[in-house]
């Protein structure tokens, strides 16, 4: 099994499951055959919500240490019954913190093709937009080269090629929504069924990305990058001022962009009075002018302000 991989140097997020033991494996036999090409920092992060997580520690800190790959790793305490929000946030946190230790170019991790489907098929119930259906995808600081292989492909390889590995027994809880649809709907589904929803997510990610630009060239048409013309706006359809105002936000670096701050942010811009202020973030504000709506750091001072 081969993977694609940018040169450079890369922090490798490894749990001890079967997939990041299978990826740990194959970006040390990677570094093996272009040695001048790559380097890897293994970095392992124990959130303390199973009693027996520091036996995933060790069995990946030996193999590290097999293959002489740095090591790095962090005890957290988040405690039985912590959500998967708060245990990724907590994990990928301190994989930024190891990036930046060791001026790695991003994060390089396990997710495979049935996290794709797990991960679309999980922000469809949660009522997320069409983003949630392609979640996982490329972008700057990530790198998942097992994105096009099954979970049946890597427990494969690792059984052929001897790769060791712990199994998660919090993987088995059906009250988690992820396990539950990787064990009660996805176990279940043909074949044929798994390979269109893949391409039906392919296709998804096409459309997403035709619209982003879209979306970006109309930004773009504005007078002022942080000013939004509010004759403008308060024409458009509902749906798509909520598309233009989340690129717009994105587009500023706006933190925690959730679907009902959208929607509360269309609604003051369209009805809004002038003079208004309301809060974004704990970093912007957004200021209401008769013609305009503008992106304003809360450092300058403001009239009446509200929050979105």
């Amino acid at each position: 099994m081969n993977i694609r991989v940018e040169p450079g140097t890369w922090v490798v997020a490894v749990s001890g499951g079967v997939d990041s033991m299978v990826l740990l494996d194959l970006v040390h036999q990677l570094q093996l055959r272009r040695p001048d090409d790559y380097t890897f920092t293994v970095a392992h992060f124990d959130h303390g919500i199973r009693p027996d997580s520091s036996e995933d520690r060790r069995l990946v800190q030996q193999q590290a240490r097999t293959f002489r790959l740095p090591f790095v790793y962090e005890e957290a305490h988040l405690g039985a019954g912590t959500s998967e929000a708060v245990a990724r946030e907590a994990r990928y946190a301190f994989l930024e913190r190891v990036c930046q230790a060791v001026k790695a170019q991003g994060i390089m991790t396990a997710h495979h093709q049935d996290d794709v489907l797990e991960t679309a098929a999980h922000h469809l119930l949660r009522g997320t937009g069409r983003r949630g259906v392609s979640a996982l995808t490329e972008h700057l600081r990530r790198s998942r080269p097992l994105l096009a292989k099954s979970k049946r492909r890597l427990q494969e390889y690792a059984r052929s090629h001897d790769v060791q590995w712990r199994e998660d027994s919090t993987n088995q809880d059906l009250r988690y929504t992820r396990n539950y649809i990787r064990h009660q709907v996805l176990a279940k589904s043909m074949p044929a069924e798994r390979a269109q929803l893949i391409a039906i997510i392919n296709k998804t990610q096409e459309l997403n990305q035709e619209i982003d630009e879209l979306l970006a060239n109309t930004l773009h048409m504005q007078p002022h990058a942080r000013q939004l013309s509010r004759r403008w706006f308060i024409g458009l359809p509902h749906a798509v001022a909520r598309e233009v105002l989340y690129a717009w936000f994105r587009t500023h670096n706006i933190q925690g962009i959730q679907r009902a701050m959208i929607e509360r942010a269309v609604i003051a811009i369209k009805t809004g009075r002038s003079g208004k202020c309301y809060g974004v973030d704990k970093h912007h504000t957004l200021l209401l002018s008769k013609s305009v709506a503008e992106l304003t750091d809360r450092s300058t001072p403001q009239l009446k302000r509200k929050s979105v």
